[in-house]
C-alpha cells in the first residue's frame, strides 16, 4: 500500500489548489446550516436571450431557488436572471427533502461583457524537458499538426477556428526549410490569412546577455519571411523570462513589430510587486528613450503558470471546467485586480493586490498540455465553439497573438499608461551559473564586430559567416540553460542535465572559436589588402631597410593611445635579429617589449616573438603603421623591481596590500586624488566567497525559501595568504602578479597592469573553480571613494539612478553590458568589465526573495557578481575549471560619465589589432569617423552588398552627427536618444 507519509512537494502550487482558491475568492458564503455551506457568485455570463448568471454551490446536493426567477438542483448550479443595469436583490432559498435549509438575500449586479482572445501556442524551451535536438524536432511536428488542425476546422465559425501562434520563430524557420513545397505553401497561405502567426523573436532570450548588434540581427529573418512567403511579422512574444532590456523596444520597432505579449515566470525568484509591479497596469505602452513604443500585454503570474493562465482556468481541459472557472477569473479581474490569493503569487510571496482590471478585453494564453514544450490541441478551439453557442458573453475567440493587440490599439490606445526604460530581468542572476562559457560568448560579441569591420575594409563580404556566428552566440543567450533537474545525467526527459549542458556550453565555445576564426581571417585579409592594394607587393615607403611592418588598427570610435600585442614570425624576421619599431607617422622609435616563443618550450605553436608596444593616438576605425627595422641591439629584458607591491605609470600609482589580499590604493596623479575607499567593508579587488545554508538538488528550491535577514548566509570568506609571485617593469609598463588562497577555488591569481602612456588600470582575475553542488557565489569588490554610480551601460540604452525603469523591475542587481560611471564636479571615475555582466551596487544581497542586503550600504562600491550556482532548475547546478575575469578602471576630470565609461570599456572590448604587412600602405588611414562625442561607431559591414557604418548613441536626448567615410560625401544623421542608425545602406 502507499504510505500516507508520501505527500506532494510541500509548498508547491498546483492547479487544484489554485483553482479552489479561485472558487473561494470569487464566491460569498450566504448560508451555513445543518453542517453544510452554500456559496454564491454573480458572474459575467450572459445568454443569447438576455439573461445573466448566478452560480450557487453547496457542500451537499440541494435545490436552489431564486424566488420568482429560476431554480435548479445539485451541488453546483447556474441560475439565470434577466440582465440588470442596476443592483437587484433577490431571495435565495435552498431546500432538501426535509424542507428549506436556509435562505439569504442575493444582490445581482451589472456585469461586464468580455471579449476573450484565446492565443494557442507552445512555449519553446530549447532543452529543459528533453535534450535540445529532441525538443526542436517535436516543435517541427507541432507545426505539422497545426496545419492539419487549421485545415480541419476551416469550416467552423470564425471565432472558433483553430489558430496557432508560433511563439518562437526558430521552429518555423527550420520547418519551412525542411518540408515539401506543398506543405510550405499551405503554411504560408494560413499565415497570410491570419490563421497561423509567426512571431518575431527566434527563441526566448535573456536579452540582457545580448549585445545591441546581436539583438538586431536576431530579427533579420522578418524581412525574409515577407519577401519569400508573403506574410508579415506583426508581433512578438517574450515568454518565461521575467524582464527584457530597453533596447528590445527599438530592435522590434526596426523590424516593423509594435506588439509584445510578455509572460513573466516568477518561479519563486521574483518579487516585482514589492518594487512597483502592482502599479503596472495592462496593457501598457512601453517607450524607449528614442520615443519608439511597443504595445505590451503581460500575463498573470502565479508561479510557473505565467504563460498558461488559460490552462489554469480550464481552457485546455474541458468545456465544463472552463465554464466553471473562466467566469470566476473574469469576475476577479474586474473586482480585485488579481484572481489568486497568498501562496500562489510566487511561493513565498504575500497577496498581490492590484487595482481592478479596467478593460473588457483579455488576452489568454493556452498550451495543449500543462507543460513547457506542449503541442497543439483541438480542445481550446472546441471549447470556444461550444462556448459561443451557449453564451453570448463573454465572447471567446480562438486568435493569433496580434489579433488581440489590433483590437486594443483600435479601441483603447490613447487610454493606456506609458512606462519607460529598462524592464530589468529577475532571472539575470542565472547568467552567473555559467561564468566560463558566458565569458567566451561576451568575448565573441566583441570579436565579431571587429572581424566584420576588417573583412569589410579588406573588400570581403563576410555577412553570412558573421550572421551565423551571431546566431550561435544568441543560442547560448537563449533562456534555457539546463534541464529541469540539471544535476542529473540521464539520456532523455528533464533529467538529461549533463547532456543538455554539454550541448549548451559547447555552443558558447564554438561561437567564440568561430568569432576568433573570423577575426583571424579578417586580420590577414586586411593585412593583404594593405600590403598589395593593387594586387602587387610594393616596398614599404618612408622606412628604408624596413624588415616588415604592422598596421595597428583601432576598432574603437575615438583615437586613443593603447597597447598592441602582435606576433612577428621567425620566418619573417629571424629571432636573432635585433629590431626596433618606428612610428611611420612621425619617424619616432616606439619602445617595445618582446616575448620569445621557444621551440623547446612550445614546439606545437608558431615560433617567433610576441611584440608589445604602446602606440600613441591611433585614429578610431583606422590604423597607424609601425615599421619593423633593424635595431641597435636586442630589446631590453624585463626588470624585476622590489616586491613591495607598488606599480605606477604617468597617471596612477597602485599599491597592493599583501597581508589583506587586495589593492589598498589607486592614486590618480593628475587629480591628486585617491580612488579607493579605504574604509569600505571589502578591499579593492577583494575576492569574496559566500556559501548559503540551502540544500542542493531540489527542483525549484528557491521557491520554498524566503530570506528576510542573513540567516541563510552560511559562510562568508575572503581570499587570504597573498604572495606576490611576479613584479615586472618593461619598456611598455609595469605588472604585478599575486597569488592567493580562497574558499571555493584551487588557486586564485590576480594580475595588475599599468601601461606607459595609457590612463587606465587593467585587472585580470584567474581562478580555478572547484565544482560543488553547494549553493555559493563569488564576488569581486571594487569600493570607490566616490558618490553613487551615475550611469551604466545597458543593451540599447544607458541606465542611471534618475533613469526611468518599468515598474516591477529587479532592483537588487544590475545586468550591464560593460561599464559603470561615477561622476562628481571634480572627477569622473569609470569601471568596466569584460566577461562578468552582473553587478550589485553598494552591498551584497541575499540571493533569495525578497533579497535583503547583507552589508551596510556603501554608495561607491561595485560588487561584481562573478559566478554563482544558486538556481535549482534550468541553470547548471555547479561549475568548475579555470575561469578569467577582466576589468578596467580609469578616471578623468570634466568628462561625462557615459563617455568615460565607453572609453574604459574600449580597452577591454576593442583591443588594438596588429596586422603584419609586407607591402606599402600609407602611414595612417581612417575608414570612418563620427563627430559627436556621444555617438559610437559599432562596426562597418555590408547590407545588400553595400558598405554601411553602424552607429549607436549614448546620449539621453536626440543628437545630430556627421559621419565621414573616405571617398564619400559626409552624411549627417539624426539619432534618437540612445538610438541606433545605419549610414550607407538598409538597417542590418
Amino acid at each position: 500500500m502507499t504510505s500516507r507519509l508520501l505527500q506532494r512537494s510541500l509548498g508547491s502550487p498546483d492547479y487544484d489548489g489554485i483553482r479552489q482558491a479561485l472558487r473561494n475568492d470569487t464566491s460569498t458564503p450566504v448560508i451555513s446550516a445543518r453542517g453544510l455551506e452554500v456559496r454564491v457568485a454573480v458572474l459575467p455570463l450572459f445568454t443569447h436571450d438576455g439573461r445573466q448568471a448566478v452560480r450557487v454551490s453547496s457542500t451537499q446536493p440541494l435545490t436552489h431557488v431564486l424566488v420568482g426567477v429560476d431554480s435548479a438542483s445539485g451541488t453546483d448550479v447556474t441560475l439565470l436572471v434577466p440582465e440588470v443595469d442596476a443592483p437587484r436583490t433577490l431571495t435565495l432559498e435552498c431546500r432538501d427533502d426535509a424542507g428549506v435549509v436556509g435562505s439569504a438575500q442575493v444582490t445581482v449586479t451589472p456585469q461586464r461583457k468580455w471579449s476573450v482572445f484565446v492565443v494557442h501556442h507552445s512555449h519553446l524551451d530549447i532543452g529543459y524537458t528533453d535534450p535540445q535536438g529532441t525538443v526542436l524536432r517535436h516543435h517541427l511536428d507541432y507545426l505539422d499538426a497545426a496545419v492539419r488542425l487549421a485545415e480541419e476546422t476551416a469550416s467552423w465559425p470564425d471565432d472558433a477556428k483553430f489558430r496557432w501562434t508560433v511563439e518562437s520563430s526558430m521552429p518555423a524557420l527550420k520547418w519551412l526549410d525542411a518540408r515539401p513545397a506543398g506543405q510550405v505553401e499551405s503554411f504560408a497561405a494560413l499565415a497570410r490569412a491570419g490563421v497561423i502567426e509567426v512571431t518575431a523573436l527566434p527563441f526566448q532570450l535573456h536579452t540582457e546577455a545580448c549585445s545591441t548588434e546581436e539583438l538586431y540581427r536576431q530579427l533579420r529573418f522578418t524581412t525574409q519571411l515577407q519577401d519569400r512567403y508573403g506574410f508579415a511579422t506583426r508581433s512578438a512574444m517574450h515568454t518565461d523570462v521575467p524582464g527584457a532590456v530597453v533596447g528590445l523596444v527599438d530592435a522590434l520597432n526596426a523590424s516593423g513589430v509594435r506588439y509584445l505579449a510578455a509572460a513573466h515566470n516568477w518561479a519563486g525568484r521574483s518579487v516585482p510587486y514589492l518594487h512597483g509591479g502592482d502599479k503596472l497596469t495592462r496593457p501598457f505602452r512601453w517607450r524607449a528613450p528614442s520615443g519608439n513604443e511597443l504595445l505590451v500585454w503581460f500575463t498573470d503570474t502565479p508561479h510557473g503558470m505565467a504563460y498558461m493562465e488559460g490552462n489554469t482556468v480550464g481552457l485546455t481541459d474541458s468545456y465544463e471546467l472552463a465554464d466553471d472557472l473562466l467566469p470566476r477569473y473574469l469576475s476577479a479581474l474586474a473586482t480585485r485586480g488579481y484572481p489568486y490569493g497568498p501562496g500562489t503569487f510566487g511561493w513565498q510571496g504575500p497577496d498581490a493586490p492590484r487595482e481592478p482590471y479596467e478593460l473588457d478585453v483579455l488576452h489568454l494564453r493556452v498550451q495543449g498540455a500543462h507543460a513547457d514544450n506542449a503541442g497543439p490541441s483541438i480542445v481550446p478551439a472546441s471549447i470556444a465553439r461550444r462556448w459561443n453557442e451557449t453564451w453570448a458573453w463573454p465572447r471567446l475567440r480562438s486568435a493569433v497573438n496580434s489579433d488581440f493587440f489590433e483590437h486594443v490599439e483600435e479601441r483603447y490606445h490613447d487610454r493606456l499608461a506609458v512606462h519607460e526604460g529598462d524592464w530589468t530581468d529577475w532571472w539575470a542572476d542565472g547568467l552567473g551559473s555559467g561564468a566560463r562559457p558566458l565569458g567566451y560568448v561576451r568575448r565573441a560579441q566583441s570579436a565579431l564586430r571587429v572581424a566584420e569591420t576588417l573583412h569589410t575594409i579588406a573588400g570581403t563580404d563576410a555577412t553570412d559567416e558573421i550572421d551565423a556566428a551571431y546566431d550561435k552566440v544568441a543560442l547560448f543567450n537563449e533562456h534555457t540553460w539546463g534541464a529541469a533537474n540539471p544535476w542529473e545525467d540521464a539520456e532523455e526527459a528533464g533529467d538529461s542535465g549533463g547532456l543538455q549542458w554539454t550541448r549548451k556550453s559547447s555552443g558558447a565555445y564554438q561561437a567564440q572559436d568561430d568569432a576568433s576564426d573570423l577575426l583571424h581571417a579578417a586580420t590577414r585579409r586586411f593585412a593583404a589588402a594593405l600590403s598589395s592594394p593593387d594586387g602587387e607587393d610594393t616596398a614599404l615607403p618612408d622606412a628604408e631597410g624596413a624588415l616588415a611592418a604592422f598596421a595597428v588598427f583601432n576598432p574603437g570610435t575615438r583615437a586613443r593611445t593603447d597597447v598592441v600585442r602582435a606576433f612577428l614570425p621567425r620566418d619573417v624576421v629571424a629571432v636573432d635579429v635585433p629590431i626596433a619599431l618606428v612610428d611611420a607617422r612621425t619617424g619616432e622609435t616606439v619602445p617595445h617589449h618582446e616575448e620569445y616563443v621557444d621551440p623547446d618550450d612550445w614546439p606545437t605553436r608558431p615560433i617567433g616573438r610576441h611584440v608589445h608596444a604602446v602606440v600613441p593616438d591611433v585614429p578610431g576605425f583606422g590604423y597607424a603603421r609601425l615599421d619593423v627595422v633593424r635595431g641597435p641591439g636586442q630589446a631590453p629584458e624585463p626588470v624585476e623591481p622590489d616586491l613591495d607591491g607598488v606599480i605606477e605609470n604617468e597617471f596612477y600609482r597602485v599599491a597592493y596590500d599583501v597581508r589583506e589580499g587586495h589593492i589598498s590604493s589607486i592614486f590618480d596623479k593628475s587629480a591628486g586624488r585617491e580612488l579607493v575607499n579605504g574604509d569600505a567593508a571589502a578591499g579593492f579587488g577583494q575576492y569574496v566567497y559566500d556559501r548559503y545554508a540551502t540544500a542542493p538538488h531540489f527542483n525549484h528550491l528557491s521557491g520554498h525559501v524566503g530570506a528576510h535577514d542573513r540567516t541563510l548566509l552560511g559562510d562568508r570568506a575572503v581570499a587570504r595568504n597573498a604572495t606576490i609571485v611576479r613584479a615586472v617593469r618593461t619598456a611598455v609598463g609595469e605588472k604585478l602578479v599575486v597569488e592567493l588562497h580562497g574558499k571555493g577555488v584551487d588557486w586564485l591569481r590576480t594580475t595588475i597592469e599599468l601601461h606607459r602612456g595609457v590612463p587606465r588600470l587593467d585587472l585580470t582575475y584567474q581562478l580555478a573553480k572547484q565544482g560543488t553542488p553547494a549553493k555559493e557565489a563569488v564576488f569581486l569588490a571594487f569600493p570607490f571613494a566616490t558618490g553613487p554610480a551615475t550611469a551604466w551601460e545597458l543593451t540599447g540604452g544607458v541606465g542611471g539612478p534618475g533613469v526611468p525603469r518599468v515598474p516591477g523591475s529587479a532592483e537588487y542587481m544590475l545586468p550591464i553590458r560593460h561599464w559603470i560611471a561615477f561622476e562628481d564636479p571634480e572627477l569622473t571615475v569609470a569601471w568596466a568589465t569584460l566577461e562578468a555582466p552582473l553587478v550589485q551596487l553598494g552591498t551584497i544581497h541575499m540571493p533569495y526573495a525578497p533579497f535583503p542586503p547583507t552589508l551596510d550600504q556603501e554608495d561607491g562600491t561595485v560588487y561584481s557578481w562573478a559566478l554563482n550556482n544558486i538556481w535549482d532548475t534550468n541553470f547548471p547546478a555547479q561549475q568548475q575549471g579555470e575561469t578569467t575575469f577582466r576589468y578596467a578602471v580609469t578616471s578623468a576630470a570634466g568628462v561625462k560619465g557615459s563617455r568615460l565609461g565607453a572609453a574604459a570599456a574600449s580597452g577591454l572590448t576593442e583591443p588594438f589589432v596588429g596586422a603584419l604587412i609586407t607591402g606599402g600602405p600609407g602611414a595612417t588611414e581612417t575608414y570612418a569617423s563620427v563627430d559627436h562625442p556621444d555617438v559610437l561607431i559599432t562596426s562597418i559591414g555590408r547590407v545588400d552588398g553595400e558598405q554601411v557604418v553602424r552607429l549607436q548613441s549614448l546620449a539621453a536626448e536626440p543628437v545630430t552627427a556627421t559621419v565621414t567615410v573616405p571617398g564619400r560625401d559626409p552624411v549627417e544623421v539624426r539619432l534618437p536618444a540612445c538610438g541606433v542608425a545605419v549610414v550607407g545602406g538598409k538597417r542590418a
